[in-house]
């Protein structure tokens, strides 16, 4: 049985996020957008470590140190934990009106059939 709702019955304000919804889903998604604001050293310390080989430990200490800061600058900051919150409440208000997870709504349909 399928609970009929709209947008404006379900307010942000009133829902109750499960604890694995705050302590896993939504720093996931933190860790997620932090990768792509640190985008560029991301890509230095892949680099680093495809042209080091066995050394990266040794040779890629200084690209990993500065991807450490910049990702972990994003994961204590609380303003970027309650973006990420509001973010994740907005897509649960979507699929709890629409029914279909957001992942789902973002692909492409064929233009062929």
């Amino acid at each position: 049985m399928r609970i009929s709702t709209t947008m404006e019955e379900i307010k942000a304000d009133e829902i109750h996020l499960r604890h694995v919804e705050t302590d896993v889903l939504i720093p996931k998604m933190m860790r997620e957008k932090a990768k792509e604001i640190c985008v560029e050293k991301v890509e230095a310390f892949n680099h680093c470590c495809k042209d080091s080989g066995f050394l990266m430990v040794i040779k890629c200490r200084e690209q990993n140190a500065a991807l450490k800061e910049c990702l972990t600058i994003h994961y204590k900051d609380p303003a970027f934990f309650e973006q990420c919150k509001q973010e994740y409440i907005k897509e649960k208000i979507e699929f709890l009106t629409t029914g279909v997870a957001s992942k789902n709504r973002k692909q492409k349909l064929p233009t062929s059939m």
